[in-house]
């Protein structure tokens, strides 16, 4: 079923009732997907004392989860044109409740690091499903509503999972994160058996092995080698660290000649053809450096200099986790009356404000304070990641869209990754040049939280660099019009 079909019998922002049904069951199982991505950091420290492991181990549930996702997300573009909505969807949320129930009764590290890696497998394939799927249903000026409705999803569940978490954990097995969640996998299936329908158009493209292998040990080797540089004693310089990072750079640019070359790519990159595309993609890559600061920072800063609870430092985050999710779809409208240049200057103005703050936090910086800041850092990025991703697939004519959607959620996953690790590294690192500069001018533990303090100014700076160069680029964006399905190799003009 095309656009046309859909918008002949709109009612309201998602078209027909059953396309709004549609959108409503495919958004809960992206929703307890993307919640699992934050839901595991809190509980790590009872992981480990439970199974008796040390943090290099205990890491893998996060870099084992980023790992198969920065891997397999590109695979999707073919996975969308080559299976139903119905079946896609279905089998991403049977890998993923699969992994969930793995996890919840594992025995030990080995299953539940498998079960973490299946969940990863499904949570990869939902959300470009999703998007692609708005984009087959919802006409072309009511797709920032629908987005806007969705970012809930991607914004509102990463952002509480530390809360919930904090919660759990205190009062419970950590068992229970997985529990929780596995009733409601259960019941987004049953729904799906019952009530989903096929919108995309299916046809058999053929799978080019050579891209396929290129693509994981590019993605992979990336994603492995930086979520790789907290561990350890050797640092950037380890071979664990650089031997990936190095073999996934010449792997990515084998892939790209070769996606380039070939008739059928495995991630059409002619969408950086187009401008608006080009320039939203490199936004969001940073806004997701942005998010990331400051919900790996917070935390650490909150428990290891103030000494605060887990439950205290996860419930900071969620009055910003609460209004991304009342503020989603308000900018998605705002997104369909204005577009996206002035929400996304307005709103990176105001995440590189918040971050300049938060380089100067210390010790007697309010609790109140830094939940203030951290709502109004959410508050911006809320106002720039939907609106930016929209217009960007909104000047991608049709045929791109399945390769749209995969291009930036990789991405989005690898900014995630490269950017935890680069303000992770930049933050230990100005600690111990810290430390090894002013000495022991007072007690051992005072000189801990000091160096921390100072390391967290370096890592928030450089995060307000990137912001603010992102919100340059944000000057020379345009409202994106619609492109013609015939149209696929060649951008249109903006006018």
């Amino acid at each position: 079923m095309n656009n046309q079909d859909h918008t002949s019998e709109t009612r309201g922002t998602f078209g027909s009732k059953a396309d709004l049904l549609l959108v409503i069951i495919m958004i809960l199982g992206v929703f307890v997907a993307i919640l699992n991505e934050t839901l595991l950091n809190v509980a790590l420290t009872k992981i480990m004392d439970d199974f008796g492991i040390e943090p290099s181990t205990a890491q893998w549930l996060s870099t084992g989860y980023l790992l198969v996702i920065g891997v397999l997300i590109p695979v999707t573009a073919y996975l969308i044109q080559r299976f139903t909505t119905r079946t896609l969807f279905l089998g991403a949320m049977s890998l993923f409740t699969l992994g969930t129930f793995i996890a919840a009764i594992s025995p030990g590290i080995e299953f539940l690091i498998l079960g973490r890696l299946l969940q990863a497998s499904g949570t990869g394939v939902l959300f470009p499903l999703l998007t692609n799927v708005v984009f087959a249903v919802v006409p072309f000026e009511k797709r920032g509503s629908a987005m806007g409705t969705i970012g809930i999803v991607i914004t509102f569940a990463p952002a509480i999972g530390p809360t919930l978490s904090g919660i759990v954990v205190e009062h419970f097995s950590w068992r229970v994160l997985f529990y929780g969640v596995l009733p409601i996998a259960l019941l987004v299936i049953g729904f799906a058996l019952a009530k989903l329908k096929n919108v995309t158009e299916t046809r058999n493209p053929k799978v080019d092995l050579i891209s396929l292998l290129l693509s994981t040990v590019g993605f992979g080797g990336i994603v492995y080698g930086f979520s790789s540089s907290g561990e350890g004693s050797g640092g950037w310089s380890s071979h664990e660290v650089l031997i990936p990072i190095i073999v996934g750079v010449i792997a990515l640019v084998l892939f790209t000649w070769r996606q380039l070359t070939i008739s059928e790519p495995l991630l059409d990159l002619r969408t950086f053809k187009y401008s608006i595309f080009r320039m939203s993609t490199m936004i969001m890559m940073i806004i997701m450096m942005a998010m990331f600061s400051a919900m790996l920072l917070l935390p650490i800063y909150l428990q290891n200099a103030l000494g605060y609870s887990p439950l205290k430092a996860g419930l900071i985050m969620l009055p910003g986790g609460i209004v991304m999710g009342i503020m989603s779809p308000i900018t998605g409208r705002l997104f369909d009356k204005f577009g996206a240049k002035w929400l996304a200057l307005i709103g990176l103005g105001l995440v590189a404000i918040t971050l300049l703050q938060f380089a100067f936090i210390d010790l007697t910086t309010a609790y109140l304070t830094i939940m203030i800041f951290n709502t109004l850092l959410m508050l911006g990025i809320s106002m720039v990641m939907m609106p930016i991703m929209t217009n960007a697939l909104n000047e991608l004519p049709p045929p791109l869209y399945p390769h749209g959607t995969a291009i930036i959620s990789t991405l989005q996953q690898v900014a995630g990754a490269v950017g935890t690790a680069l303000l992770v590294s930049v933050m230990t690192n100005r600690s111990a040049q810290f430390l090894e500069n002013e000495g022991m001018k007072e007690d051992g533990v005072t000189m801990q939280i000091l160096a921390m303090i100072a390391g967290m100014k370096s890592a928030f700076l450089l995060a307000f660099g990137l912001v603010v160069i992102a919100w340059i680029v944000s000057f020379f964006i345009k409202r994106a019009v619609p492109q013609a399905p015939a149209m696929k190799a060649e951008p249109e003009t903006q006018q």
